[in-house]
């Protein structure tokens, strides 16, 4: 069990206050119903996170990590971050964003992982705010070992003067990672406060920091409840191991124990032809959610996780008695930069 403390209501909290953090969330994130959604599925109760509305640049999952994170540079001083990620990029406008927060530059790597997209792919949507936030950036093609190819940019600013701190893809280690251990607590603190349970959480799971940080977190408070990761990239082997590796070094951090492999849920059949790129089920999720409760996800990531949870209650993966939570990862800003897919799957 990690270092915890007793709450007045005798649920368990993790004491956050030993890690290096700043406020850059809304915090906690709306639980919402989702009730013509699950009428217009005939499945069981859906619920969904709001973690598309913790504030920071239009909001999104890696704010909750930034605070660790961005936290942490300050601590060692930094006056830049340094990241990377695809171009469209929810993580890189956030980290520009959290730069402009706490006074530091912001320098990036952006991959061009996504194959055949037009010129404006690369201006518009989260690319423009990066801009706006006063972030450079250069151009990587795709598959390279994108965290090493912005660490050794760290390294060059650093002989150049400037005090880098370097941030993995996703903000995904056991530092950013605490941000899900936050919303675990979130999540445990809210079942205890209404007495609302739920039986499964589904989100989308990429590079590993928030699947591994929710569970971790629901280990470390001894709190049951089935995370189902919905990969946007890769095979489910390969996310599990990824993802229970993260766990395991996230866990280690807490000073509690670690979960065997088969704590760690993936489903791979929702990636379609590849990472940033819609698969007909990712259309018909962003349709859906916009048309049956007007909330907006991301072709990337959310509707991708949104699909998987669409196709098990189809499927009959979940009783009818389920309470089935979503996390809202964010990300709508890049609906932009797919509009030609998005207005042909409404004709």
């Amino acid at each position: 069990m990690a270092d915890t403390e007793t709450l007045p209501r005798s649920a368990t909290r993790i004491n956050f206050d030993r890690f290096p953090r700043t406020s850059l969330c809304h915090q906690p994130t709306p639980i919402e119903a989702m009730p013509r959604l699950s009428e217009f599925l005939g499945g069981p109760s859906l619920f969904i996170k709001r973690d598309d509305c913790t504030g920071l640049a239009m909001g999104g999952n890696k704010t909750r990590k930034l605070e660790f994170l961005v936290g942490e540079a300050m601590n060692q001083k930094a006056d830049m971050l340094v990241t990377q990620g695809a171009v469209q990029s929810n993580h890189v406008r956030q980290t520009a964003a959290a730069a402009c927060k706490v006074g530091m530059k912001c320098h990036v790597l952006l991959e061009r992982r996504v194959p055949n997209r037009d010129a404006a792919y690369e201006v518009t949507g989260n690319v423009l705010l990066d801009a706006l936030f006063g972030a450079t950036h250069e151009f990587r093609p795709a598959g390279l070992d994108m965290n090493a190819e912005a660490e050794a940019v760290t390294e060059t600013l650093r002989a150049q003067g400037h005090r880098p701190y370097f941030i993995p893809g996703g903000g995904s280690n056991p530092t950013g990672a605490l941000g899900y251990v936050n919303c675990a607590q979130e999540i445990v603190d809210h079942s205890h406060d209404t007495g609302q349970r739920f039986d499964w959480l589904v989100m989308s799971t990429g590079s590993t920091g928030t699947h591994a940080g929710l569970v971790a977190g629901f280990a470390a408070l001894d709190f049951h409840l089935p995370v189902m990761g919905v990969s946007v990239r890769q095979p489910r082997e390969r996310q599990m191991n990824a993802v229970h590796g993260l766990t395991q070094k996230t866990l280690e951090k807490l000073g509690a124990a670690g979960v065997p492999l088969n704590r760690i849920l993936v489903d791979d059949g929702y990636v379609g032809e590849g990472y940033g790129i819609p698969a007909e089920s990712t259309l018909e999720a962003i349709r859906l959610l916009a048309r049956q409760e007007g909330i907006l996800l991301d072709p990337v990531y959310s509707a991708k996780g949104m699909a998987g949870l669409i196709g098990m209650v189809r499927q009959g993966f979940f009783k009818p008695s389920d309470n089935v939570l979503f996390l809202h990862t964010g990300g709508s800003t890049a609906l932009f930069a797919y509009q030609d897919q998005l207005l042909a799957s409404l004709t």
